[in-house]
């Protein structure tokens, strides 16, 4: 191993660390992918979650001027193909590699910066928002997916999108009391949380059951070595929201809702005999 390759390897070690320890959920359905493909999403992983929390954690610090340096970073790390933020010469490697349109990780970051200085969405600048902070993440990844084939790309992207959507708009649910009363942010449009109706629920909900209606088509014509890995995501993701339905408004408004990992070991066994019967 060269000196070279060593440093990558420690570099893309920290993306993987940093997925580990922010989502059990997210790191077990990455290793559930084929392996060539698991660096690249730990990759993109690390540097979603680092700009993520420049905006909702450092609050001690100077928000702006961390995500304009994080910012600046990220792109001379892509132009000359070397960074010593770790997690960034991970991300680079990534979209390098793949050739992943830089367009993507414009939207991502004005997204990020969004968190910044708006708190309140009407209905255009809350489909923006999804699209920058969440469809892009899954256009990266389908990226990787696809590994160059261009044509099963743009035959995927609506799918990858929605999916992404999906994902985002139940994270908005499941955070609702750490979003509305920590950090002052209502996503959802035309929507009172003092006065969170179940009318309000239900046509949410309607929203992001059609994101996994138009998901579910496309995941089924990934490549092999992604499929099984998308597939387990969905379903973690589709599980929790079946819970979030169940329950009261207010309850939402309460607590953080979560899939206990008895659940998840159980959708991983169920989605193992499903591909073993090629049903998958």
């Amino acid at each position: 191993m060269t000196n070279m390759q060593l440093f990558h390897d420690v570099c893309q070690d920290c993306s993987k660390n940093t997925t580990k320890k922010y989502s059990t959920s997210f790191s077990s359905a990455i290793h559930l992918l084929g392996k060539p493909l698991r660096q690249p999403i730990y990759n993109i992983y690390g540097f979603v979650r680092f700009a993520d929390e420049i905006v909702d954690t450092f609050h001690a610090f100077d928000k702006q001027a961390l995500l304009d340096e994080f910012k600046q970073a990220t792109y001379e790390a892509i132009d000359r193909g070397i960074s010593l933020n770790p997690i960034l010469h991970g991300f680079q490697l990534t979209v390098n590699h793949y050739n992943i349109d830089k367009k993507l990780i414009d939207a991502f970051l004005h997204s990020m910066e969004l968190d910044l200085n708006r708190n309140k969405y009407d209905k255009g600048g809350y489909e923006e928002y999804i699209y920058g902070s969440a469809e892009v993440v899954g256009l990266m990844c389908l990226y990787v997916f696809c590994n160059g084939d261009n044509q099963l790309y743009q035959q995927l992207q609506p799918g990858a999108r929605s999916l992404g959507a999906a994902f985002q708009k139940i994270n908005f649910l499941r955070d609702l009391k750490a979003d509305y009363e920590g950090l002052k942010r209502v996503y959802f449009p035309e929507c009172d949380f003092d006065n969170f109706s179940y009318a309000d629920k239900q046509c949410i909900e309607a929203d992001i059951q059609q994101d996994f209606n138009n998901a579910y088509a496309a995941i089924l014509q990934l490549p092999m070595q992604a499929r099984f890995g998308v597939y387990v995501a969905y379903k973690y993701y589709l599980s929790l929201f079946k819970k979030i339905k169940r329950l009261q408004p207010q309850k939402i408004m309460e607590e953080r809702i979560r899939i206990p990992d008895y659940s998840k070991l159980f959708i991983v066994a169920k989605a193992g005999v499903r591909r073993q019967l090629n049903l998958l």
